[in-house]
C-alpha cells in the first residue's frame, strides 16, 4: 500500500520566512525521483529550485504560480511505497529545515479528498487539497490563495490553553500587530492550522480580538465609530482612488525596503566626497588591456584600490555588535557591489577580494553579474559582505549619498567619469574627472579616518603607482 507524504516548503536559510512560487516543474500524476526539483520559488534573495526528498507519484500541489507561501506550508503530497508495503525513505540531501531524518511513518498523512475533475493529466489523483490544475474542492489556500468560501472559515473559537497551531512567523506577526489573540481563532488549515487568510479575515471582522468579539458582519456593514481600530486601519489601507497603482512590497523590492529602513534606523551615517582626476587610471587600464589576455574592468581596478585602502583603514571594514557594544573588525574583505537587474537592486558579494588580482576580480564580477541578471544567485552569494562598492556612474550621474548596506560600516560610491576642466601641473586642461563619495557608520570611526580612507582612494585613482607601494 502506498503511503502519502506531505512535503512542506523548507527553510531556505538566511532567516527567510516565505517564498513565491515562480514555476511548477511537475504536474499532479507525475512520477518524481528522490531529490528531483519540483518547483522553482523566488525568495527575497534569489530564485531557487526546490528538490523533493521523496520518490513517488505527485497526488496534489498547493499554491498557484505567483502565490506566496510561508516556510512550513505544504508544497505537494507524494504517494510513496512499494508493493510489499514498505515505505520509501527520504534522501537526506536536504535544505535547511527539511527534517527528512524523521521516519516517514511518523509524518502526518494527508486525508484524501476526491477531485471532481482529476489532476493534471486527467488521472483522477486525490490529495488533501484540490490540485492546482484540477477542479478545486473547498480547501484552504496559503496566504489567502485558493481559500475556502467565507462561510466555511470559522471566525473565532473559544480560548484554548493548548499550543496555538501556527507555523508561519508572518502569521504570528500579523496577529501581534493586529492585536489578535490566536487562541481565539479556529484555523482553516490541515489539523486546524491557522493561515494568513484566517488572520486577515479576523482583522476585517474583528474576530479574535482581546475583548472576545466574534462578529461575523462584513466591515462595510459596521458603523465606522464601532469598528475596531485594526479594522479601520485595514479598511483605510485598502482604499484606493481611480487610476491609483499599488505595488506590493515583496520579493527583492520588499527585502531592499526592509534592509534600507533598518540601516537608517540603526546606523548614524555620514558622507564625505571628493573629485579626483581619473585620467591616469584610465590610461593604466588601457595599457593593461592592450597587452592582451583578459580585459580588465574598471570596477576590478576600483576593487583593488578599495582592498588596499581597507588594509590601511580597517575601521571601515567592520560591523557593530549592538548587543555586546563592540566594533568587530573583519580580517578579510568580502566586497559587495551593487548590480541593477530586472528583478531589482541586488548586491552580490566577491569573497576574499583582498586576495584576488585584477584579472581574478574581473572574472568574478562578470560571473556574479550574469547570475544576478539571470536570477540564479544563491543566498550565500548575496550575504556576508564587509564593504560595498557602488558604481552609480553607469546611470550617468555624478554623485550620491548612498545608504550603508547593513550591517556593514561603509560604502564607496563612484560617479561617472567625464571630461572636465582641471588644473593639471599648474595649467588648465581637460581631464577625466570622477566624484568619489564615502558613506560611513560614524560609530566605527570619526571623520579623520573616513577622510584618510577617501583621500587614499583618490590618490590611487589619480596616481595608480601609489597602489604599487602597498602590494
Amino acid at each position: 500500500m502506498a503511503q502519502v507524504l506531505e512535503f512542506k516548503l523548507p527553510d531556505l536559510g538566511e532567516g527567510l520566512t516565505e517564498a513565491e512560487i515562480v514555476r511548477w516543474l511537475v504536474q499532479v500524476g507525475d512520477v518524481v525521483a528522490v531529490d528531483q526539483p519540483v518547483v522553482e520559488v523566488e525568495t527575497a534573495k534569489a530564485s531557487v529550485e526546490v528538490p523533493c526528498p521523496y520518490g513517488g507519484v505527485v497526488t496534489a500541489r498547493y499554491g498557484e504560480e505567483g502565490a506566496e507561501l510561508p516556510v512550513g506550508a505544504p508544497l505537494l503530497t507524494v504517494a510513496v511505497g512499494e508493493p510489499d508495503g514498505k515505505s520509501t525513505a527520504g534522501s537526506g540531501n536536504v535544505l535547511v529545515g527539511y527534517g527528512t531524518s524523521e521516519a516517514p511513518g511518523r509524518r502526518r498523512r494527508v486525508r484524501p479528498v476526491a477531485l471532481t475533475g482529476g489532476g493534471a493529466g486527467g488521472n483522477g489523483a486525490t490529495g488533501g487539497h484540490a490540485a492546482v490544475n484540477g477542479t478545486k474542492a473547498a480547501s484552504p489556500g496559503v496566504n489567502g490563495t485558493a481559500a475556502a468560501p467565507a462561510s466555511s472559515l470559522p471566525a473565532a473559537a473559544p480560548p484554548s490553553d493548548g499550543p496555538v497551531p501556527v507555523i508561519s512567523p508572518l502569521v504570528r506577526r500579523l496577529a501581534r500587530e493586529g492585536g489578535l489573540d490566536l487562541r481565539r481563532l479556529a484555523g482553516s488549515g490541515p489539523d486546524g492550522l491557522i493561515l494568513r487568510a484566517d488572520v486577515e479575515r479576523a482583522l476585517r471582522t474583528g474576530a479574535g480580538q482581546g475583548d472576545g468579539r466574534t462578529a461575523e458582519a462584513p466591515v462595510a456593514a459596521m458603523p465606522v465609530a464601532s469598528m475596531p481600530v485594526q479594522a479601520v486601519a485595514s479598511a483605510s489601507a485598502s482604499a484606493s482612488v481611480p487610476g491609483e497603482v499599488r505595488v506590493p512590497l515583496k520579493g527583492i523590492r520588499g527585502a531592499v525596503a526592509d534592509k534600507l529602513s533598518r540601516s537608517r534606523r540603526e546606523i548614524p551615517d555620514a558622507t564625505c566626497w571628493v573629485d579626483a582626476d581619473a585620467t591616469e587610471l584610465m590610461r593604466a587600464r588601457a595599457a593593461m588591456n592592450a597587452a592582451g589576455g583578459t580585459k580588465i574592468s574598471l570596477v576590478a581596478l576600483l576593487a583593488r584600490i578599495c582592498a588596499a585602502a581597507l588594509a590601511r583603514f580597517p575601521e571601515l571594514n567592520s560591523s557593530v555588535d549592538t548587543e555586546a557594544r563592540e566594533i568587530v573588525q573583519h580580517p578579510y574583505v568580502h566586497l559587495g557591489f551593487a548590480a541593477q537587474t530586472e528583478r531589482g537592486l541586488v548586491v552580490p558579494v566577491v569573497r576574499d577580494a583582498h586576495t584576488r588580482d585584477a584579472e581574478s576580480l574581473t572574472g568574478e564580477f562578470a560571473r556574479l553579474t550574469e547570475a544576478a541578471r539571470a536570477g540564479t544567485l544563491t543566498p550565500g552569494e548575496l550575504t556576508g559582505g564587509t564593504f560595498t562598492l557602488n558604481n552609480y556612474g553607469v546611470f550617468g550621474v555624478d554623485g550620491s549619498t548612498p545608504i550603508v548596506n547593513h550591517p556593514e560600516a561603509a560604502m564607496l560610491g563612484v560617479g561617472r567619469i567625464v571630461p572636465k576642466p582641471w588644473v593639471h601641473e599648474g595649467e588648465l586642461a581637460v581631464r577625466q574627472v570622477v566624484q568619489l563619495s564615502l558613506t560611513f557608520d560614524h560609530r566605527v570611526c570619526d571623520g579623520g579616518t573616513a577622510g584618510g580612507f577617501l583621500r587614499y582612494v583618490a590618490d590611487c585613482v589619480e596616481q595608480p603607482a601609489v597602489l604599487l607601494r602597498t602590494l
